[in-house]
């Protein structure tokens, strides 16, 4: 076991004592959470579960539970259709982090499960010191090329549970997720709330969605800790909640194993990237060489990458110079299909880097299509649209709150953009061709007008709360 100190805080959060439980903890700084909910308990919380690098055989989760609770335990059996499941569980053991916070002393846990079998479904319950959790289910993915559908999520960040919680929900509600991807900045870790609240939220908001369905996040810049030298330069370290929170496959970029990762599910190939450690840590290089060999290794019909940092920006003035010229190139010449990313808490697709007329003459010409660019987000946080996002992309939006749902097949990947109360907003169809490129679709049902600040006023007619991004 570990134990986590400073790293758990800013200095305006005070670590928990040893002795110290959390209705006796100081007043702090940071806001919290009103009524205290998140104090740790002696029946599980936080539970989630994430894929392994095969999700057809492999899966893990994590949870967590008050200091009591010593050990990292669960059960798993293959499901029935009666109040049987313990009669053929088994039980399996992990590893457990010591986690002291200011919602009290708390163990993190993590169990792995392997030699599952593909397309099957699973129950599963993890242990705290006064018993056993409720029976969470799953199901594995097929270990052939298979149809499913997928749930990708901009920033949450801000306005966690008041906010995003909703817009989560609305996803799930559409029905038959087998995945969810976030783009990075799951929570601010800074300035919005006392950190473990907003992880308390994050898990909140999603639920027992989260516990049944894998989740692959791609960490932002908020879940790094930026501290101060004394020489006035600035050092980043990884978020002590990230590792704790997900069992990823540590099969990622040498040096970045934590937090880089791919998972091939029915057909598509995530690969998963750290924009933050590429930009701030000397890791850009160690980074490309992986994607360049993970992409050569793919034998996926698809190919999607997921990280926080966009390439083309729709907020910011200028795109991430760094990571388009060292990443752009390899997804051209691996004809990757969907890049998906974060950050800039606007929405943006983009087809064409030449700008949206170009691309509509590309597509109506025949010519291939891709990578599409997306930039999304989910949360309350919301940039101001740069110069180029009335030129360059096919479609944006500011002051608006977003959830993408993606249905994949061997043909085609479909993917569609909705607000926060279901409305379609965007979309298009990518249709492989007999020759292996993309043909680009766009949507012949309508969408939504293009969402955008008119002055001081927003699209729904309430203030403007896309704020400039300079």
């Amino acid at each position: 076991m570990k134990l986590i100190k400073a790293l758990l805080c800013t200095a305006a959060l005070s670590v928990v004592a040893p002795h110290s439980f959390a209705d006796d903890l100081p007043p702090l700084e940071i806001p919290r959470t009103p009524g205290l909910p998140y104090a740790v308990k002696s029946v599980p919380d936080r539970v989630v579960l994430t894929a392994g690098a095969d999700p057809s055989t492999e899966m893990a989760v994590s949870f967590r539970t008050d200091s009591q609770q010593r050990t990292a335990e669960a059960q798993i059996a293959v499901a029935v259709d009666g109040p049987t499941l313990e009669e053929q569980a088994q039980t399996v053991t992990g590893t457990t982090t010591y986690f002291p916070s200011s919602n009290g002393l708390a163990h993190y846990h993590q169990v792995r499960f392997s030699g599952l079998k593909p397309d099957t479904v699973y129950a599963y319950r993890v242990k705290g010191h006064a018993g056993y959790s409720e029976w969470h289910q799953f199901k594995t993915a097929s270990a052939e090329e298979k149809p499913f559908r997928f749930l990708y999520l901009g920033d949450t960040q801000n306005g966690i549970l008041t906010f995003a919680a909703r817009v989560i929900r609305q996803g799930f509600n559409e029905g038959r997720i087998s995945l969810v991807v976030h783009a990075g900045d799951l929570a601010a870790q800074r300035d919005d709330l006392d950190h473990d609240d907003e992880w308390g939220e994050w898990t909140q908001a999603g639920g027992y969605n989260y516990s049944m369905v894998p989740q692959l996040p791609a960490t932002g810049n908020h879940e790094y800790i930026e501290t101060t030298l004394p020489d006035g330069s600035e050092t980043h370290h990884l978020g002590p909640y990230w590792p704790v929170q997900f069992a990823l496959p540590a099969n990622g970029a040498p040096g970045v194993e934590k937090t880089s990762y791919f998972v091939d599910y029915q057909g598509v190939r995530f690969i998963i990237l750290d924009g933050t450690a590429a930009l701030e840590m000397g890791q850009l290089e160690t980074q490309t060489q992986w994607l360049e060999q993970t992409l050569t290794a793919s034998q996926a019909t698809w190919n999607v990458v997921l990280f926080h940092q966009p390439i083309f920006t729709c907020a910011r003035p200028n795109d991430t110079q760094k990571l388009k010229a060292a990443w752009k190139p390899v997804f051209d010449r691996h004809k990757v299909d969907l890049v998906l990313q974060g950050h800039d808490h606007c929405y943006s697709r983009l087809s064409s880097e030449a700008g949206k007329a170009a691309g509509i003459t590309a597509r109506n010409s025949g010519q291939a299509q891709g990578p599409v660019y997306l930039v999304s987000v989910t949360g309350s946080k919301m940039y101001g649209l740069n110069d180029r996002s009335g030129t360059q992309p096919d479609k944006v939006a500011e002051a608006t709150e977003l959830y993408q749902i993606v249905d994949v097949s061997k043909a085609k990947i479909a993917f569609r953009t909705y607000t926060a109360s279901g409305k379609l907003y965007d979309g298009f169809d990518l249709e492989r061709q007999a020759d292996g490129t993309n043909r680009l679709m766009e949507l012949k049902e309508p969408t939504l007008m293009t969402r955008k600040c008119t002055g001081t006023v927003g699209p729904d007619g309430g203030a403007c709360v896309a704020e400039p991004k300079d």
